[in-house]
Protein backbone atom coordinates (compact mmCIF):
# COMPACT_ATOMS: atom_id res chain seq x y z
CA UNK A 1 0.00 0.00 0.00
CA UNK A 2 2.74 2.45 1.01
CA UNK A 3 4.25 1.80 -2.58
CA UNK A 4 1.05 3.07 -4.40
CA UNK A 5 0.82 6.08 -2.14
CA UNK A 6 4.37 6.56 -3.30
CA UNK A 7 4.10 5.87 -6.87
CA UNK A 8 0.33 8.39 -6.77
CA UNK A 9 2.10 11.11 -5.28
CA UNK A 10 4.91 11.00 -7.91
CA UNK A 11 2.70 10.65 -10.99
CA UNK A 12 0.46 13.51 -9.76
CA UNK A 13 3.82 15.95 -9.32
CA UNK A 14 4.84 15.13 -13.16
CA UNK A 15 1.42 14.92 -14.63
CA UNK A 16 0.32 18.41 -12.99
CA UNK A 17 3.42 20.09 -14.27
CA UNK A 18 2.88 18.81 -17.49
CA UNK A 19 -0.76 20.04 -17.70
CA UNK A 20 0.03 23.61 -16.52
CA UNK A 21 2.95 23.57 -18.77
CA UNK A 22 0.46 22.88 -22.03
CA UNK A 23 -1.33 26.18 -21.33
CA UNK A 24 1.53 28.01 -18.94
CA UNK A 25 5.20 26.80 -19.91
CA UNK A 26 6.65 29.23 -17.24
CA UNK A 27 4.14 28.12 -14.20
CA UNK A 28 4.76 24.40 -15.35
CA UNK A 29 8.60 24.79 -14.94
CA UNK A 30 8.56 26.65 -12.16
CA UNK A 31 6.31 23.89 -10.09
CA UNK A 32 9.19 21.18 -11.65
CA UNK A 33 11.55 23.02 -10.45
CA UNK A 34 10.45 23.33 -6.84
CA UNK A 35 12.21 21.00 -4.43
CA UNK A 36 8.68 18.91 -4.66
CA UNK A 37 10.19 15.94 -5.76
CA UNK A 38 12.98 16.07 -3.20
CA UNK A 39 10.76 17.50 -0.75
CA UNK A 40 8.55 13.68 -1.17
CA UNK A 41 11.39 12.03 -1.43
CA UNK A 42 12.61 12.87 1.63
CA UNK A 43 9.22 12.57 3.45
CA UNK A 44 9.50 9.18 2.00
CA UNK A 45 12.87 8.63 3.38
CA UNK A 46 12.17 9.34 6.79
CA UNK A 47 8.88 7.86 6.61
CA UNK A 48 10.47 4.58 5.92
CA UNK A 49 13.55 4.97 8.30
CA UNK A 50 12.59 7.38 10.86
CA UNK A 51 16.36 8.77 11.01
CA UNK A 52 16.22 12.24 10.77
CA UNK A 53 20.16 12.80 10.01
CA UNK A 54 20.02 10.21 7.06
CA UNK A 55 17.70 12.70 5.43
CA UNK A 56 20.03 15.66 6.55
CA UNK A 57 22.92 13.82 4.46
CA UNK A 58 20.72 13.20 1.24
CA UNK A 59 19.49 16.71 1.69
CA UNK A 60 22.89 17.96 1.77
CA UNK A 61 23.78 15.84 -1.54
CA UNK A 62 21.54 17.26 -3.46
CA UNK A 63 22.44 20.66 -4.47
CA UNK A 64 25.83 19.43 -6.27
CA UNK A 65 23.95 17.25 -8.00
CA UNK A 66 22.12 20.14 -9.66
CA UNK A 67 24.74 21.47 -11.48
CA UNK A 68 25.55 18.50 -14.04
CA UNK A 69 21.61 18.37 -14.22
CA UNK A 70 21.47 22.01 -15.66
CA UNK A 71 23.80 20.87 -18.37
CA UNK A 72 20.40 18.31 -19.51
CA UNK A 73 18.07 21.41 -20.07
CA UNK A 74 20.21 23.89 -21.73
CA UNK A 75 21.35 21.43 -24.24
CA UNK A 76 18.13 20.10 -24.75
CA UNK A 77 16.61 23.54 -25.42
CA UNK A 78 19.77 24.62 -27.44
CA UNK A 79 18.83 21.22 -29.57
CA UNK A 80 15.34 21.76 -30.24
CA UNK A 81 15.42 24.94 -31.24
CA UNK A 82 18.00 24.44 -33.74
CA UNK A 83 15.69 21.65 -34.67
CA UNK A 84 17.06 18.60 -33.92
CA UNK A 85 14.05 16.52 -33.00
CA UNK A 86 13.00 15.72 -29.81
CA UNK A 87 13.89 12.51 -29.43
CA UNK A 88 17.18 13.48 -30.77
CA UNK A 89 17.56 16.24 -28.44
CA UNK A 90 16.40 14.54 -25.47
CA UNK A 91 19.15 11.40 -26.28
CA UNK A 92 22.04 13.95 -26.73
CA UNK A 93 21.16 16.08 -23.78
CA UNK A 94 20.74 13.20 -21.31
CA UNK A 95 24.10 12.05 -22.63
CA UNK A 96 25.56 15.34 -21.91
CA UNK A 97 24.25 15.32 -18.86
CA UNK A 98 25.69 11.83 -17.83
CA UNK A 99 28.64 13.49 -18.87
CA UNK A 100 28.89 16.32 -16.67
CA UNK A 101 27.80 13.77 -13.87
CA UNK A 102 30.40 11.76 -14.75
CA UNK A 103 33.57 14.70 -14.74
CA UNK A 104 31.43 16.20 -11.72
CA UNK A 105 32.13 13.26 -9.93
CA UNK A 106 35.78 12.58 -10.86
CA UNK A 107 36.22 16.41 -10.63
CA UNK A 108 34.90 15.99 -6.81
CA UNK A 109 37.07 12.92 -6.11
CA UNK A 110 40.23 14.32 -6.82
CA UNK A 111 39.07 17.10 -4.04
Amino acid sequence: MTYIIKILLTVLLVISSAEVAKRFPALGAMIIALPLASMIAMSFLYYDTGDAARVGQFARAIPPMLVPTILFFYAFAFLVEYKVGFVMAMLVAAAIMLGGYGLFIYVMRGL
